[in-house]
C-alpha cells in the first residue's frame, strides 16, 4: 500500500468515526425575527438578575440540548428558544450536553412560536420534551399574535395550566408567573408584582430618590412658612 493510499483510507476513518466531545458548540440557527431575540434576551436579563446571589441554576436561550444515549453529537438534539435548569453549576456553557451534565434535563422550556416553527412546537417538540426531557414545566408563546400557554407534567403528561385573574401562568419550577407585559412575556413574583430588569431597578431606585427629595424639599417649605407664621404673631419659632 503506498503512502497516498494510508493517508486517503485514515482520512475515510476519521469521517466515519464521530467522537464526542464534552465541550459542543451549539449549532441552532439564527432567530427568525429581531422580536424573538428581544423576547429571549429579556428573559435571561430579568430571571439573571432576580437570581444574582444564586449559583445553582443554568439559563439560556437558542441553545442546543444534546441528549443522545449514545453520546453523539450527531443524533437526538434540540434547541429551545429559552430554558432552566436547576440544581446544577452556574457558568458559561458553549450547548448544553446532557451526558456531561450527570443526565440533568431542563426544567422549564419556552418556546417563542413563529409561523414555521408553531406546528413543530405544539406537537413534536411538546412530545420530546414530555415522553423523553421529563421537563416539568413547558411554555409557548407568540410575541405577534399575543398566543400564550402552559403545561405543567402530571403523571407522565402535560396537563394545561390553569390562568390566574391577571392572566399569568404559574411555573412550579421556578416558582414564577409568566404573563404578557407590554406586548412581552416577563416574569412576575407570586403577589403578582412585575421582575423587573437591571434598568428598570435602577430606574425605580432613581425615581424614589427624587421623590424623596420632593418629599424633603416639600417638609422643609411646609416649616418655613410655619415660622413666618409664627414671627407674624411675633412668637419666636425657635422657642417652639
Amino acid at each position: 500500500m503506498t503512502i497516498a493510499q494510508e493517508l486517503d483510507d485514515q482520512k475515510g476513518i476519521c469521517q466515519d468515526v464521530i467522537f464526542p466531545p464534552g465541550d459542543l458548540y451549539s449549532d441552532e440557527p439564527p432567530l427568525e425575527t429581531e422580536l424573538h431575540l428581544e423576547q429571549i434576551m429579556l428573559l435571561l436579563k430579568c430571571l439573571k438578575w432576580l437570581w444574582r446571589d444564586r449559583n445553582d441554576f443554568y439559563t439560556a436561550g437558542n441553545l442546543t440540548i444534546y441528549y443522545s444515549p449514545r453520546q453523539l453529537k450527531s443524533e437526538n438534539f434540540r434547541g429551545p428558544d429559552f430554558f432552566v435548569v436547576l440544581g446544577t453549576e452556574r457558568k458559561t456553557r458553549k450547548s448544553w450536553v446532557v451526558w456531561e451534565e450527570d443526565g440533568k434535563y431542563p426544567n422549564v422550556i419556552l418556546e417563542i412560536l413563529s409561523d414555521s416553527t408553531a406546528n413543530t412546537d405544539k406537537d413534536l417538540k411538546k412530545k420530546i420534551y414530555q415522553d423523553t426531557f421529563r421537563t416539568p414545566d413547558y411554555f409557548w408563546f407568540d410575541p405577534y399574535t399575543q398566543e400564550f400557554a402552559g403545561f405543567h407534567l402530571v403523571d407522565g403528561e402535560y396537563q394545561p395550566l390553569q390562568a390566574s385573574e391577571q392572566g399569568h401562568l404559574w411555573s412550579h419550577q421556578l416558582g414564577l408567573y409568566l404573563g404578557v407585559y407590554e406586548g412581552l412575556l416577563r416574569f412576575f413574583t407570586r403577589d403578582g408584582q412585575l421582575v423587573p430588569t437591571p434598568e428598570e431597578t435602577a430606574e425605580q431606585a432613581e425615581q424614589k430618590a427624587e421623590q424623596s427629595q420632593q418629599q424633603a424639599e416639600q417638609a422643609e417649605q411646609k416649616a418655613e412658612r410655619l415660622a413666618a407664621k409664627l414671627r407674624e404673631l411675633n412668637i419666636d419659632p425657635d422657642t417652639i
